[in-house]
């Protein structure tokens, strides 16, 4: 048993644990969240590392061999999606240091934060489909937890929204289960793309692809079942919301990324070709125009999430090396930036006490930094040189071109554009503007937690520069992951052995 892949489960689940153990002492807790975070994220870059220097990782629980015992899987996409959980866990981790209420942190904010850090890492890791189902649904009840904590009535209108959705993409992905299961006989992936491998029954398997597209593109936000993600991401604390806003729809990209260049490969012209080409055409347009007429910032973001959810759908739906290199770019350019954004809105609510940005102005002058830091996302989500989300977008787009897709490339350009538009909007309002007449000046500078504030913000705007910078390397990591999923045989090799 290879100890690599299980430590990034075990880290957060034992933080968890801790933090209910020390319940009664806070500043306990808050120590074992931040040694926690450091502990994952220092754990998955040995993964990593591993994975590109020794190849896919495998660890058979209990010793049973696969396809009959639970697995643990490590390719480079699980591998990444590990690394960028923890980069995400440890700065929210050191942001909640400033942020969080003692309310918050005395009815289980850090215990509910790393269980649902342990759910997402276990859904990078797991080789097995019901297992999917079961780190889903662990993060799922942990997320939620998140989403209350607090009792405030937006959060829960919200919180009903989001956990009514995801409860009916739950019992689509379970019966979509059930019945791959009652075809193949098996539940491991691996073993899935070896009996579905020119299956008789390819309508059949078409029909159970299509109920696991439509239970993960829910969790990804895909359109046309997105609208739980605007009316509830913007309700929670800003630190929830951050690792909400990086981490949790990208759940459901991976495993859409996951099963269907592994598993549902049989009928791609027109499983990918067409109606994961639509879903992400239509998920990037009216993600922007959903952005384009709300002002208020996090709401903003919030749409700006499932707009950039499609080029990652659509790197998919092409399906060719370059293509699926860029979505898998995408995703990681996309939890960083993403999750920076929401951090950023904390800071200036704790300078003006609004997300409004008709009640926010002057940041220019009174946060020079903030301002600063703010650019560097908000630019790379836009897709300006040279900056990550630039070469997320160039590499996208010039797969399109390659294939000859039209309509694709003309979307991503002109929702890039909207983009844009949107990010400028906030900057002139928030930023370039005067300060209101009647708007609230709070701390500001005086605020004694603002070093603890831009620490994580200047850490995770710094990864998006080194992304920028080095691209070359990244774009070959990405390379090297797409060819690893579009040839699954070393994945198979490796999970099954002899046992094929």
């Amino acid at each position: 048993m290879k100890a690599e892949v299980i430590i990034p489960i075990l880290i957060p689940m034992l933080a968890g644990a801790l933090c209910l153990i020390c319940w009664r002492w806070r500043l306990v807790q808050r120590w074992i969240s931040v040694v926690s975070g450091a502990g994952l994220l220092l754990a998955s870059l040995v993964l990593l590392h591993r994975v590109q220097t020794e190849g896919i990782q495998v660890a058979h629980m209990g010793s049973w061999p696969a396809p009959y015992g639970i697995t643990l899987v490590a390719d480079l996409l699980g591998a990444i999606m590990v690394v960028v959980t923890g980069i995400i866990g440890l700065a929210v981790a050191v942001y909640s240091l400033a942020t969080m209420s003692r309310s918050h942190e005395a009815f289980g904010y850090y215990p509910l934060l790393h269980l649902m850090l342990a759910g997402v890492a276990g859904a990078f890791l797991t080789g097995d489909i019901f297992n999917l189902y079961v780190w889903f649904e662990i993060l799922l009840i942990a997320s939620f937890g998140l989403m209350i904590l607090g009792g405030e009535r937006a959060q829960m209108e919200g919180a009903i929204k989001y956990v009514t959705l995801n409860l009916i993409s739950s019992a689509m992905f379970l019966t979509a289960v059930g019945l791959l299961y009652g075809y193949a006989g098996t539940l491991n992936m691996a073993d899935l793309a070896v009996k579905l491998n020119g299956a008789e029954q390819s309508g059949l398997v078409t029909v159970i692809a299509m109920l696991f597209l439509v239970a993960f593109g829910i969790k990804a936000a895909a359109f046309p079942l997105f609208f739980w993600l605007p009316a509830s991401y913007h309700t929670p604390p800003v630190a929830i919301s951050a690792v909400f806003a990086g981490l949790l729809t990208k759940v459901g990209v991976y495993a859409l990324f996951r099963v269907f260049s592994l598993i549902f490969v049989q009928d791609t012209g027109f499983t990918h070709g067409t109606v994961l080409m639509a879903m992400g055409i239509f998920t990037m347009v009216t993600g922007v125009l959903g952005a384009a007429a709300q002002f208020e910032v996090r709401r903003i973001l919030s749409f700006h999430i499932i707009s950039q959810i499609g080029y990652m759908l659509v790197g998919l739906a092409l399906f060719t090396p370059l293509a699926v290199a860029g979505g898998v770019f995408y995703i990681f350019h996309h939890i960083i930036v993403k999750t920076n954004l929401f951090l950023v809105s904390g800071v200036m609510y704790r300078y003006h006490g609004s997300y409004d940005l008709a009640k926010l102005g002057g940041l220019y002058r009174s946060a020079p930094w903030l301002a600063a830091l703010f650019l560097i996302p908000a630019m790379s989500l836009a897709g300006l040189p040279p900056l990550s989300g630039f070469f997320a977008k160039f590499t996208v787009i010039k797969a399109g071109v390659l294939e000859g897709h039209w309509l694709m490339v003309a979307m991503a350009l002109i929702v890039g554009l909207l983009t844009l538009y949107s990010m400028v909007k906030i900057w002139a309002e928030a930023f370039w503007k005067g300060l209101p007449e009647d708007a609230k000046s709070l701390r500001g500078e005086r605020d004694p937690h603002l070093y603890v504030l831009y620490a994580p913000i200047a850490g995770l705007a710094l990864i998006t520069l080194t992304i920028g910078f080095g691209a070359e390397w990244f774009v070959q990591l990405a390379m090297a992951t797409a060819e690893q999923l579009l040839s699954p045989a070393g994945y198979i090799e490796a999970v099954l052995g002899g046992s094929q």
